[in-house]
């Protein structure tokens, strides 16, 4: 699996939200027709809340900004197609820099063992 960070405006970030948890397989509003041609098309097909993501504000890094960043493991196609989905449907999403991006998945991966260690305790 392959890591980036993306950075958002916070004006967009309520929109990002509603795009990474929308799954139209679970949407019981769509037919199987609408599903296959979503699945199907570049753009829609991107669906983000089968992947691992995180969403935060900057601050949450460490980071003084006023931006949000969004933290996605998936493989290069996925991430590739991705990145043509918030082209078309985002002004201000688009790759953090080199050091916000390896800030932020460090903070990740610790957190991440962190999370680890203390179920190893609690079952170990």
């Amino acid at each position: 699996m392959s890591e980036r960070v993306y950075a958002c405006d916070r004006s967009e970030s309520a929109a990002l939200e509603r795009m990474l948890k929308y799954d139209p397989a679970l949407d019981n509003t769509i037919d199987a027709k609408r599903l296959m041609e979503i699945q199907n098309d570049r753009y829609t097909g991107v669906i983000f809340a089968r992947q691992q993501y995180d969403l935060r504000e900057a601050r949450a890094f460490g980071i003084s900004s006023d931006i949000y960043y969004l933290y996605i493991s998936a493989n290069e196609d996925f991430l590739n197609r991705a990145e043509i989905r918030f082209a078309h449907d985002f002004k201000s999403v688009k790759r953090a820099d080199k050091e916000s991006e390896a800030k932020v998945i460090s903070f990740i991966r610790e957190e991440e063992s962190r999370g680890n260690a203390g179920i190893g305790a609690i079952f170990g």
